[in-house]
């Protein structure tokens, strides 16, 4: 199968790298030869670092020669398009819709994790516009969450669901609603560990080592809010608040840290130090 990636961040980078240790070739669009460059690099070091932990069955190398990165798609004979841009529902749906014109035939995929996809397929052709939720980092994580909608084809969703599964994720199916099942439960539960934080209730490595435990989460809220990005989850949230009410109103503490760009790992600070 040949597969479009859009987006060479880190949730990008993370699909390409899923897809190519799958047998695929994959195509990455990046908008300017500076992004094309990060990109690259980005899947590179994916690749390189799994496979030193020996997650890989194949070298990368290996892998790499099945990789094109390109600043503008066009006419690409693809069975499947993944769209990781960042969560703002115009630029997602017109990223699809230059998509639907160079891929004819290609299922349009969007990895957002809150956007109504009935909304985003507006004015595409929206039997083969589907949800696929990606969770980070990509490789490691099992879980792909397909969302659904009415005018969905359900033979496209058959199609998507045995993607994932052929690159060994486990799949879970979803009605479109705001913020799905996974965003809405897990931003629920991290907004009301920003408060307890913000009210002094405990300190953050105790709230989340209290869900590890006690709970038996992975990682606690915090560290995952740090790990997903302060910005990433502040829109989210203004996004269910807006849609669902003020149980998902973000907590004045979320708001300052990432007005003092204080955004988790990726700017090496959050509610913990990286």
């Amino acid at each position: 199968m040949i597969a479009v990636v859009i987006g060479g961040g880190t949730m990008g980078a993370g699909i390409a790298h899923l897809l190519l240790a799958g047998g695929h070739e994959v195509v990455v669009a990046e908008h300017g030869a500076s992004r094309v460059a990060a990109a690259r690099r980005a899947v590179e070091k994916s690749l390189a670092v799994a496979a030193g932990r020996g997650k890989l069955d194949r070298d990368p190398d290996e892998l790499l020669r099945g990789l094109t990165l390109v600043e503008h798609l066009a006419d690409v004979p693809a069975e499947l398009v993944i769209e990781a841009v960042p969560e703002d529902a115009e630029l997602k749906r017109r990223v699809l819709g230059n998509a639907a014109r160079a891929c004819p035939d290609a299922v349009l995929a969007s990895n957002t994790s809150s956007l109504s996809i009935s909304e985003l397929a507006e004015g595409l052709p929206a039997e083969r516009v589907i949800g696929m939720h990606f969770f980070n980092p990509v490789p490691v994580r099992e879980l792909v969450e397909l969302v659904h909608h009415d005018r969905l084809d359900p033979a496209v969703l058959a199609k998507t669901r045995a993607w994932a599964e052929q690159l060994g994720k486990t799949v879970i199916e979803v009605r479109d609603s705001p913020g799905f099942a996974t965003s809405r439960l897990g931003v629920a539960v991290g907004m009301e560990a920003i408060r307890l934080l913000a009210e002094g209730v405990a300190s953050a490595e105790d709230i989340d080592t209290g869900m590890r435990l006690g709970y038996g989460w992975p990682m606690g809220p915090l560290r995952l809010t740090d790990l997903v990005g302060l910005d990433v989850r502040l829109a989210i949230a203004e996004h269910l608040a807006a849609e669902l009410g003020p149980r998902f109103e973000p907590p004045a503490l979320l708001r300052a840290k990432v007005a003092a760009g204080e955004l988790g790992r990726k700017t090496g600070r959050g509610f913990f130090a990286w």
